[in-house]
């Protein structure tokens, strides 16, 4: 019975266009499907970032360039998948973009029951260059449909384009972290120690997926 309202919802959802979403069905010998597999936020592709304010926009502009030009890249030399395991409810996997056996980019998403994030990295010369995360939070849980509104006397079933969604930017120069740009900030400015942590988070995410990458 289970199965036979997950597979209407999933066909209702299939319907709607998602304008921030891919839809992925992975079917299985007995047609069970994974929570994370039904709807993935889109990673960046043919996109420009945001304009930069005018007293970083020198510091910035190698890294916005190098941003684009990685993600107008189609064709790949390599690509290669892991899984994240630990970091989050329902797991987690990571994808590493190579072009003439050079690391250019590593996709990260991780998946829980009411959301994802999508952290994208960017190299520039072999290091970090940019950080671009995008968190979604549902509005309810992602198999939370029409039914268990009732059962549950709610007045909302899943909807994805009701997800709350914060854009986070990140910009690294010769290692450090020097420009955050948050969606849902009033725009004044970081504090030093708020960088300062936020870089140690960030740096220490990418080194264990270079391990990860790695194999060790």
């Amino acid at each position: 019975m289970k199965n036979k309202y997950l597979q209407s919802f999933l066909i209702v959802l299939l319907t709607f266009h998602l304008g921030y979403a891919e839809i992925f069905l992975h079917t299985s010998p007995d047609s069970s499907l994974k929570k994370e597999d039904t709807i993935r936020i889109k990673e960046s592709l043919h996109e420009e970032d945001i304009e930069a304010n005018e007293y970083l926009k020198d510091r910035l502009k190698p890294i916005q360039a190098n941003f684009k030009r990685i993600n107008s890249i189609t064709q790949w030399t390599g690509i290669k998948k892991k899984d994240i395991e630990g970091e989050s409810a329902e797991g987690g996997e990571a994808t590493y973009y190579y072009k003439n056996k050079r690391l250019e980019k590593i996709m990260a998403r991780h998946y829980g029951e009411m959301g994802q994030v999508l952290i994208e990295y960017y190299l520039l010369n072999g290091k970090l260059s940019f950080v671009f995360e995008k968190d979604y939070e549902y509005n309810r849980p992602l198999f939370y449909d029409a039914k268990a509104m009732k059962e549950n006397n709610d007045t909302e079933a899943f909807d994805f384009e009701k997800s709350e969604i914060t854009e986070t930017r990140n910009y690294f120069e010769k290692g450090t972290l020097i420009h955050i740009v948050n969606s849902q900030d009033c725009g004044a400015p970081f504090s030093g120690s708020y960088m300062a942590e936020e870089e140690k988070s960030i740096l220490d995410a990418f080194a264990r997926l270079i391990k990860l990458e790695k194999g060790k």
